[in-house]
């Protein structure tokens, strides 16, 4: 398929849909240029100083922490459900001792305006650069959350990535189709 530019909330509506269907692929890299691709599962897209931003989280104890403290670059990848399987293995075994990429036969395409590539079967891209970093504050985080998703520490790291490209292949919306009772991206 023809990649094409598009604006970065052209296709807002389809890529949180896919988020909580199945997740989305981020691709990180090393400096030396060896990818690792990476189920993500919670992303927020939109403004903070007037730029286009995609907001992630990742532990530091995933291997993708390492690379995006090395090279603070990123892409986020919307794949069609088709890609289901591939996804879902991609967020259960880590990239420091796995290549996801050739277990899966997920295919690295070269990134537009960044290092790390994005994936030629997804259908919408997000390339991006990291603009700020923070750790969570453990302390302002309400007691349900931390009894429910950190019974053990292990504490994410935002990352916040100016949008520096997007773009989608040509006939995105056919493998991106919401059925007609998904619910809306809250």
């Amino acid at each position: 398929m023809t990649k094409q530019i598009v604006r970065y909330a052209d296709y807002f509506a389809e890529t949180m849909w896919r988020l909580r269907a199945d997740g989305l692929l981020l691709v990180s890299s090393s400096r030396a240029g060896l990818p690792n691709v990476m189920t993500i599962g919670w992303c927020s897209i939109g403004i903070m100083w007037g730029l286009p931003v995609c907001t992630i989280m990742v532990r530091p104890s995933r291997y993708t922490y390492k690379l995006l403290e090395e090279l603070p670059e990123f892409s986020v990848n919307v794949p069609p459900s088709e890609l289901a399987e591939a996804v879902r293995h991609c967020g259960t075994v880590s990239g420091s001792n796995h290549d996801k990429f050739r277990e899966t036969g997920l295919d690295p395409l070269p990134s537009w305006e960044i290092a790390p590539p994005v994936i030629r079967q997804c259908v919408v891209h997000y390339e991006c650069r990291v603009v700020h970093r923070c750790d969570m504050s453990v302390e302002a985080l309400a007691g349900v959350l931390h009894s429910k998703y950190y019974p053990e520490g292990n504490f994410h790291r935002y990352y916040f990535g100016e949008i520096v490209a997007s773009y989608a292949d040509d006939d995105a919306l056919a493998h991106l189709a919401m059925p007609p009772d998904a619910p809306v991206p809250e």
